[in-house]
């Protein structure tokens, strides 16, 4: 499982792409690096593009009465008629996308850790919610990956990630070959990174591709479309993946020195306990698939899910499911 797709991602253009925050800055965004060889950015800058200058004077989002409004305290305009317009325009021009990564934290790019001022003045008490763009993608694109800047860092965070967008960019192409026989063998290689994610929608999807109503394409790839966006919505639970692990390592139990077995048993717990990423166990069981030739593990996009120049061990923070 070697030849990946290149996703469609729309990033904020602060992100490494224009200096061009609030105060002319351009942020370090070394994951960003990373995915340019991989992936189709699709850079934007709400705030410049409503034609605020850089440097700019701050906005901030304001919740008063029920209304909420972009507003800049320095000048006392309202930008939110223009944003609003910009951001219905630019999301319905984006004919292919299969994901974001956002800035955090933006009055416009925020996708949930945005401070919301619950009045004008300046002692108004804040809570946190979505920018402008970022809650607008939440809604219209619900069940793609939406990720910021911030939380990526989290090796867990971009693990799932990253398996969502490559496998959902695998998918577009998929929908747009209109290829019944396409579907079968995509559903086909997902197999145990479905079982992984959510065994009942695993289920559920087959039911789908088997097709028994003769439902036409239009219908069936919808509904398949979203059992997928809701069987991935989760990052898995570790003990669903190591359930996996476990069913995959059993195809190599008669071919194994003891001392692999328990080499790769000792691995699980430290997976169990976070001490190593999913893609450290992912590694071992692809290098195993090609000493033995086994055909069908090398097929499942379980074992290699996005490319591996993506991974990364180092991490900022726990963040699996129990």
């Amino acid at each position: 499982m070697e030849n990946f797709p290149k996703p469609v991602v729309v990033v904020s253009k602060c992100l490494g792409f224009d200096s061009c925050r609030y105060n002319g800055d351009i942020i370090d965004a070394p994951f960003v690096d990373k995915l340019r060889s991989h992936v189709t950015f699709v850079p934007v800058c709400p705030e410049v593009e409503i034609g605020l200058g850089v440097p700019r004077k701050p906005i901030r989002i304001v919740s008063d009465k029920g209304i909420t409004t972009l507003y800049q305290p320095a000048t006392g305009k309202d930008f939110t008629g223009t944003m609003r317009s910009f951001v219905d325009d630019f999301l319905g021009s984006l004919t292919e996308v299969d994901g974001f990564l956002l800035k955090n934290r933006s009055p416009s790019c925020g996708v949930g850790d945005v401070k919301i001022h619950a009045g004008f003045d300046e002692g108004a008490r804040m809570f946190r919610g979505s920018g402008f763009l970022g809650g607008a993608v939440l809604e219209r694109f619900a069940g793609l990956p939406v990720e910021d800047e911030g939380r990526i860092r989290n090796f867990t965070i971009r693990e799932h990630f990253l398996t969502r967008l490559f496998l959902f960019a695998r998918f577009r192409e998929v929908k747009k070959s209109g290829s019944m026989r396409g579907l079968v063998d995509f559903h086909s290689l997902q197999k145990l990174l479905l079982m992984g994610y959510n065994q009942a929608q695993m289920r559920l999807l087959g039911k789908i591709v088997a097709n028994h109503e003769k439902a036409d394409w239009n219908t069936m790839i919808t509904r398949y479309e979203e059992q997928l966006k809701r069987a991935l919505a989760n990052p898995p639970r570790f003990t669903a993946m190591i359930n996996v692990l476990l069913h995959a390592f059993g195809g190599f139990s008669n071919v194994l020195a003891k001392e692999e077995k328990a080499f790769f048993l000792d691995l699980i717990e430290e997976y169990r306990d976070e001490r190593i990423p999913l893609s450290a166990l992912l590694q071992v069981l692809r290098g195993w698939s090609i000493r033995f030739r086994n055909d069908y593990l090398l097929g499942q996009t379980f074992l290699q899910p996005y490319p591996g120049q993506l991974s990364k061990i180092t991490d900022s923070g726990k963040g699996r499911e129990p």
